[in-house]
């Protein structure tokens, strides 16, 4: 999806631990994934927005759980290496938004992904469940 991004793209880093890998030595898929997960965190706190438990408190929002997730694997990655997760929100729709996320090293890239998202508070009716909101246009404006 080539898309015009919204935002200003962050950088976060990530250190590769020998127990990021396989027995071959290679970093086991799953964990781009969780360093995805980072990255979108990382990309809201750069932005300039508190902690979800701070935006809980002040706002009701939970946070940003995942709806839906594409990853593209190029090359592999092992321990002792640095890798630059680059993120930005590609897309933003009523109640979701489109995490881009390449993972470079050395300047070459070895993992490219989007992820879905969306803003949820508790639902009034059953504090167990989440519902998607409307994306805040204040929150918006700080991410673009």
């Amino acid at each position: 999806m080539n898309e015009p991004t919204t935002g200003t793209p962050r950088l976060y880093r990530v250190d590769v631990q020998f127990g990021d890998c396989d027995p071959a030595g290679i970093v086991f898929f799953p964990n781009f994934l969780r360093w995805m997960d980072q990255a979108s965190l990382a990309y809201f706190k750069a932005c300039g927005l508190p902690p979800w438990r701070v935006l809980e408190r002040s706002r009701g929002i939970v946070g940003t759980p995942l709806l839906e997730i594409h990853t593209r694997f190029m090359k592999p990655a092992t321990y002792g290496e640095t890798l630059e997760i680059e993120t930005v929100i590609e897309h933003w729709a009523a109640k979701s938004f489109r995490h881009r996320h390449v993972i470079r090293r050395d300047g070459v890239t070895l993992c490219e992904g989007t992820e879905t998202r969306a803003f949820v508070m508790r639902d009034p009716h059953d504090p167990e469940r989440i519902r998607a909101i409307p994306i805040p246009e204040d929150i918006r404006a700080m991410c673009s």
